[in-house]
């Protein structure tokens, strides 16, 4: 009987052992990124009548500290009325926040990506009926050490009118957890960097800190998210 009792008690510790580590693996590998939202984005080109073309983000990330591995999600919606028509969704990295992969998108050559940006995939879209939504699993890698931005523009097929752009827009930590197996990050937030010290951003070239993405960069920061380094190339692809 005493030996019955005890087999059935250590069944039961098993068991509940079993879904305990079943629950806290299930939990541990939730893509919880939080609501999407549009922070730092705004209109740009006057889109066709009925259409209305926005970006959604999550707001907040998490990064591995050890690969520096993270995941995003970019979302697309049309809010307007009419199906949008040929566009195509780019998703772009600044500084500490490089674009590995895009699902169902294509690379964008080095000589195309903006001043400032380190990474870039173009996302073609024949139509975005209206109400309508399509998203994009994100890889990427985030440089604890320094600040990292991505951006969310959405133009005609040809690239020839920015509709609306989001960022570029900071993902960050104000308080860095360097001995913890992630770091989470909020959007619209500027990292303070893990490292020495942590809070003094490595320098990689002249005012870097100052001015991370140029004069056009440095306009959008100022601006908030006015699309400008997509609009000031338009002349020049009108020309070719």
């Amino acid at each position: 009987m005493s030996s019955r009792r005890t087999t059935t008690i250590a069944g039961s510790l098993v068991t509940a052992s079993f879904s305990l580590v079943m629950i806290f693996s299930a939990t541990a590998g939730a893509d919880d990124q939080g609501p999407g939202s549009s922070k730092g984005g705004k209109a740009v080109d006057e889109a066709p009548a009925g259409v209305k073309l926005t970006t959604l983000l999550p707001e907040r990330i998490s990064v591995d500290n050890s690969s520096q591995k993270t995941a995003v999600t970019a979302t697309v919606k049309n809010e307007g009325t009419k199906d949008s028509g040929k566009i195509r969704l780019l998703v772009v990295g600044f500084d500490g926040l490089t674009v590995k992969n895009v699902q169902g998108c294509s690379p964008i050559d080095k000589k195309n990506l903006p001043e400032g940006s380190n990474s870039g995939f173009s996302c073609p879209i024949d139509n975005l009926a209206a109400g309508k939504s399509k998203s994009y699993p994100v890889d990427a890698t985030f440089d604890l050490g320094k600040t990292g931005k991505i951006c969310l523009p959405v133009q005609t097929g040809d690239g020839k009118k920015t509709y609306w752009q989001q960022g570029p827009v900071p993902f960050g930590t104000t308080n860095p957890s360097p001995n913890a197996p992630a770091t989470p990050l909020l959007l619209g937030t500027d990292n303070t960097p893990v490292g020495p010290g942590g809070d003094e951003l490595p320098k990689t070239g002249v005012g870097r800190d100052v001015l991370p993405l140029g004069m056009a960069g440095a306009a959008l920061l100022t601006a908030g998210a006015a699309g400008l380094w997509w609009s000031q190339r338009r002349p020049a692809q009108r020309e070719a």
